[in-house]
């Protein structure tokens, strides 16, 4: 079975914090904390607010003149303003996956935004709010996550990845519709009624801000993470009241536009005034920041604000105007008042909030605390250089303008003190010999603007960037274990064992004592510890794994989910800790007892990257059952399954079948819209490589698959991306077939 990792469960129970409760429409407003609770030296509780395509110069704070940020400004004022902050990549989603797992994009899981099926987070990697978690932290996200697949119960989802609670989008596509029919609640969709049948009764938005301020409420006397994550002033320009630019000369789409940055700081402003009014502010540290550069879509014109302020570049630039964003960090009781002009990339919020929380980090990511210059430290550690990657296939004008028309080129860049470095490859492939990339230098202590290409006149600073830019990337970067991961060895046939194995890794830079691993499963089932289980000293880089017999009862109903879970529990030199990892593991459906098409039995378990997997008809679009006739090269067949990479299903053989047939390949429905399609196709049969079809692709055809099943307990059709674009990867498995000695 695939593993999933989760720290769901933290250690609520062992460090006396009450269970989540929903939160309901609205919330009174609770008594204010005890002045213990309000102290700067309690464990604080931690804000972090980013907004979504918000410029440079957006904010006032910032230099903005047009666009009224008063409460934001205040809070400028008030805290620690940094003037060279970044966010890691020029667009949406590999900016938020390092800003959750304190990776650049030369080490990140997602390095692109979407263009087909969504990125994911992957097994190894670690967010913030696991991090957090781990310390009994309460945690909640609220507004756009940007990470797929759009389904409730996927590893990559804000519930499987540290967070409590969530509402909002999964979808980045979904996140545009400003009054959409529908939000997720955890694994839930919950429906809009307002806004049915196109109507615009509910502004995302606001349903956004009100759960996140009765989040704050309802964990006023406990430690929390909150990350609320609106996805103004991203396109449209959609926004029931314009107010005060109402009178303005402007377009329709600018005043949308700066009534959305101003409803931001309106929002921002009601946090704090919520803190405040619990009593809570001076134990609270607030981060507000953005995702990357200001947009130019839907009508906006970024230079009628002056949106990147001084800096050249706009969303998708690799230019400081693309990448540099505001970050204000705030806590009256801890923060005092100040600027500060260390480059800081958002890889910082990690370990920023692991320290302030008193929580172990990875130590193999890229992010370097910024909790001591919070606390007024000259001694916060400085970056050696700043790292950037970008693989856009979207294009807008001013962007591409300021590109000099390569916006679709593969591009990279690096900051060391003051030079910036700017490369651009003609093919997308970053393996091209650094001699065929066009490389640009600046020197940001005289033309912060980026103006003046002075890499004629210093081959020996871009030689040395260049060289940086190679070492910062890697194709596939290992991660070192930590925290706790789970994989069930099943099937789970009712009344036969199966092995369980948990890992609980310290990578962190600190060794632990007392650490356990302990494994849950539903009442009636019969769980044997086969190793040890505990170590009374984990050092730091070092695992603890442990495995266990499962043996689900006789009577336990075929085809049912069921939960089991592992803690992982130890001591770090900060305090206690618990991690959780929850599986939910199948029944599986009887062994085929005669010849059948897959399309007729029942699987084990289907994931697929585009809609749900279909039988006897090809993947189609995301809604069931849309799909066309199974075909390649106008030849149909009636049975078969259709799926989009990534795609794995699982049937339960149970060592009865001889052999499995099929035809797999890219089928007609995407070889004629596009030839873009590229996939590789293999068979597994319990967890070994059967049959690897190498690239396939609409133009080359299908090909034949017949492999030897005897004495197989799962198969595994697995269907994964194979040129880096998952667009128009719909795949069938035509006359997918077993037969039964």
């Amino acid at each position: 079975m695939p593993t999933r990792r989760h720290f769901l469960a933290g250690s609520a129970a062992a460090i006396g914090l009450a269970p989540l409760s929903a939160a309901p429409e609205a919330r009174a407003t609770a008594a204010p904390a005890p002045a213990s609770a309000a102290a700067g030296t309690a464990t604080p509780h931690l804000v972090v607010i980013l907004a979504d395509d918000l410029g440079y110069g957006d904010l006032g704070a910032y230099g903005q003149q047009l666009i009224t940020t008063p409460r934001i400004d205040r809070l400028a004022a008030e805290g620690l303003r940094f003037t060279d902050a970044y966010s890691t990549a020029a667009v949406c989603a590999p900016s938020r996956c390092s800003l959750l797992t304190g990776l650049h994009t030369g080490h990140s899981a997602v390095r692109a935004n979407p263009n087909g099926a969504p990125g994911a987070l992957q097994a190894g990697d670690t967010t913030f709010a696991e991090v957090l978690r781990a310390r009994g932290y309460r945690t909640a996200v609220f507004g756009k996550w940007g990470f797929g697949p759009e389904e409730g119960d996927q590893p990559s989802h804000p519930n499987s990845r540290g967070f409590e609670e969530f509402y909002g989008y999964i979808d980045h596509g979904h996140a545009h519709e400003y009054h959409p029919q529908y939000l997720w609640h955890n694994g839930a969709k919950e429906t809009i009624a307002a806004n049915a049948n196109g109507a615009k009764g509910a502004y995302a938005p606001q349903l956004i801000e009100q759960r996140a301020l009765d989040f704050i409420t309802d964990h006023a006397a406990e430690p929390f993470l909150l990350f609320l994550t609106p996805t103004v002033p991203h396109a449209p320009s959609d926004i029931p009241d314009v107010g005060a630019y109402a009178s303005r000369t402007w377009s329709q789409q600018n005043k949308g536009h700066a009534a959305q940055i101003t409803y931001f700081d309106t929002l921002v402003g009601k946090v704090t005034d919520r803190l405040r009014a619990l009593g809570i502010a001076e134990n609270t540290v607030v981060l507000v920041t953005s995702d990357n550069g200001p947009h130019e879509e839907g009508g906006v014109n970024p230079d009628l604000f002056d949106a990147n302020g001084p800096l050249r570049g706009y969303k998708r630039n690799l230019y400081e105007g693309g990448v540099r964003v505001p970050l204000i960090a705030w806590s009256p009781g801890r923060i005092g008042a100040g600027t500060s002009d260390r480059p800081t990339p958002l890889t910082d919020v990690l370990p920023t909030l692991a320290d302030l929380a008193g929580a172990p980090a990875p130590t193999d990511i890229d992010g370097l605390s910024a909790a001591p210059l919070l606390a007024g430290s000259p001694d916060t550690a400085r970056h050696n250089h700043l790292y950037w990657y970008r693989d856009e296939r979207g294009v807008t004008s001013r962007a591409n303008t300021e590109d000099g028309g390569r916006a679709t080129w593969l591009a990279e860049a690096v900051r060391k003190d003051h030079w910036k470095a700017v490369r651009f490859a003609p093919v997308r492939d970053h393996a091209l010999p650094d001699a065929q990339w066009q490389v640009e230098l600046y020197d940001l202590a005289s033309d912060v603007g980026e103006r003046h290409d002075v890499a004629g006149a210093n081959p020996s600073v871009v030689a040395g960037l260049v060289t940086l830019m190679r070492s910062s990337w890697t194709d596939t970067y290992v991660r070192k274990p930590f925290g706790i991961r789970a994989q069930v060895q099943g099937p789970a046939v009712p009344g036969q064992a199966f092995t369980v194995t948990a890992t609980l890794g310290n990578g962190s830079a600190k060794p632990w004592t007392r650490a356990l691993l302990a494994l849950h499963a539903p009442a009636g089932w019969q769980v044997q510890a086969t190793t040890g289980t505990g170590r009374d000293l984990l050092p730091a880089g070092a695992t603890l794994t442990a495995s266990w017999r499962v043996t689900p009862p006789a009577t336990a109903a075929a085809g049912t989910q069921w939960p089991l879970s592992v803690d992982g529990t130890a001591q770090s030199p900060t305090g206690p800790l618990r991690y959780s990892a929850a599986e939910r593991v199948s029944t599986v459906p009887p062994a085929p007892v005669a010849d059948a098409y897959l399309s007729d039995l029942p699987w084990v378990s289907a994931a697929n990257g585009w809609g749900p997997v279909e039988r006897d008809r090809s993947n189609g679009r995301k809604p069931a059952g849309d799909g066309t006739p199974i075909s390649f090269g106008g030849v149909t067949y009636a049975k078969g399954l259709g799926v989009h990479a990534p795609s794995e299903i699982v049937y339960h053989l149970g060592g009865t079948a001889d052999r499995f047939t099929a035809l797999v390949g890219i089928d007609d429905f995407s070889t004629n819209q596009a030839a873009t399609g590229a996939v590789k196709a293999s068979v597994r049969g319990d967890g070994k490589l059967l049959f690897s079809s190498g690239k396939l692709t609409g133009a080359g055809g299908p090909v034949q698959v017949d492999v030897d099943v005897r004495g197989v307990r799962l198969l595994y059709l697995v269907v994964e991306d194979a040129n880096a674009n998952t667009a128009l990867d719909h795949t069938s498995w035509a006359l997918a077939r077993v037969t039964v000695r």
